[in-house]
């Protein structure tokens, strides 16, 4: 299960944290509660409260001023000294995370997803054993809320929230599972399971299935799975009923590319495959009523000349469907590509430092006016206010947050 960055079987620690002491330090002005805060480029410090709701000063909450502050949550290697989930307010202004609480119950939870009303949120555990937790996040601090579930599947890297069910994607054993969500929001046992076959030309990377992401279509009727081995994209339908699993196609990708993650296009015609080996980024059309997705170009997310290798992770597509963000470990970048009209010719038109090293995971907020990129052997969260121009990020601030994994907001 060994990968560029990313480790095998990892120990468990327990414990959980609350105030400053979940996110340590980060730039900018000091918070209350909270640890210290970052003020976004040429906006100053922010002072942010210890509350589960946080509080920026300045009026976050007046009328006609900024947005209320939201919430992000953090996953880490728990095995690398990472503190596990680690929950935190957003400043609406600058963007500034404020760390509220933590919890390394679980070890390394590496892939995090949010419930369909945000008081719950999942975590893989990215281990050898590969389980699915639920915690309560209506507090400052992560609270588990029952034992971990098993996924019947190792290393699990990925997951999602569906028609009352919890997907994981199995890195390890490579396939994917669908677990029903319980009244008091943890996931139950295993219902659906779908194991992959096949493999790559890469011996060291491909020599077996590594399912590394699934991800709904936003109408919710199909589940995309991506496969770094077998360089495929599958496509699966969910029994929201039984929780079954049903393997509907597969679409090969070009060989040896290593597809890691994919997103889809607003508008919902199009789907964008990242490949951490290539390293590029595919185009597909993507047809939701019949769950068929055609690959029709692919184009680069380096620019020309890069030296050394380059492994592609994260993947964003603005809301606006204007630009494609991906962050490049190696080169520690996020690479910034313009869509045309027709969302089939992304160009790449810059390469921005990530603020860290190996940025493991990129996220934006819902108006595409900022980017968050998990850091995770820098360890830290870096935050970039979004050019609305050219998409171009610059960089605001940043929180400690050791062996960063990933980043959700909510």
């Amino acid at each position: 299960m060994e990968r560029h960055g990313d480790r095998g079987t990892r120990r468990t620690a327990a414990g959980t944290t609350g105030g400053g002491t979940a996110g340590g330090r980060a730039e900018g002005g000091r918070a209350e509660g909270g640890g210290t805060a970052s003020g976004g480029t040429g906006s100053g410090g922010t002072t942010g409260g210890g509350t589960a709701a946080g509080r920026a000063e300045g009026g976050g909450t007046a009328p006609g001023g900024p947005p209320a502050p939201r919430r992000a949550f953090i996953g880490s290697f728990t095995s690398a000294g990472g503190r596990g989930v680690t929950a935190a307010t957003v400043d609406g202004a600058t963007g500034a995370l404020t760390p509220t609480g933590a919890t390394d119950v679980v070890a390394d939870p590496s892939f995090l997803a949010l419930g369909p009303d945000a008081a719950v949120l999942y975590a893989v555990s990215e281990t050898d054993e590969g389980t699915v937790a639920a915690f309560d996040v209506t507090g400052p601090a992560p609270r588990l809320i029952r034992a971990p579930e098993p996924v019947c599947g190792a290393g699990p890297t990925h997951l999602a929230y569906t028609a009352g069910h919890v997907v994981a994607a199995h890195y390890g054993s490579g396939g994917v599972s669908a677990q029903p969500v319980l009244p008091d929001g943890a996931p139950g046992p295993v219902t659906g399971l779908v194991r992959h076959r096949g493999g790559g030309p890469d011996p060291d990377r491909q020599a077996a299935p590594h399912a590394h992401q699934v991800r709904p279509a936003p109408d919710g009727r199909w589940l995309l799975t991506v496969d770094l081995g077998t360089d495929s994209v599958r496509v699966c339908a969910l029994d929201g009923a039984t929780g079954e699993l049903t393997v509907h196609g597969e679409t090969p990708l070009r060989s040896g590319s290593g597809p890691r993650h994919l997103a889809f296009h607003p508008a919902g015609g199009h789907v964008y495959v990242l490949a951490e080996l290539a390293p590029t980024l595919t185009v597909c059309r993507w047809d939701g009523r019949t769950g068929v997705l055609e690959p029709v170009a692919e184009v680069p997310v380096r620019p020309a000349g890069a030296a050394g290798p380059g492994y592609p992770s994260g993947l964003v597509v603005s809301p606006d469907g204007r630009f494609v963000w991906a962050a490049v470990r190696g080169d520690d970048t996020i690479a910034v590509l313009q869509l045309d009209e027709s969302g089939e010719r992304p160009r790449l038109v810059a390469a921005v430092p990530c603020g860290g090293r190996w940025p493991r995971d990129l996220v934006a907020d819902p108006a595409g006016r900022r980017l968050y990129a998990a850091n995770e052997r820098s360890g830290d969260v870096t935050w970039f206010d979004v050019d609305p121009l050219t998409g171009v990020p610059s960089r605001a601030g940043a929180v400690a947050a050791p062996a960063a994994s990933c980043v959700v907001l909510a």
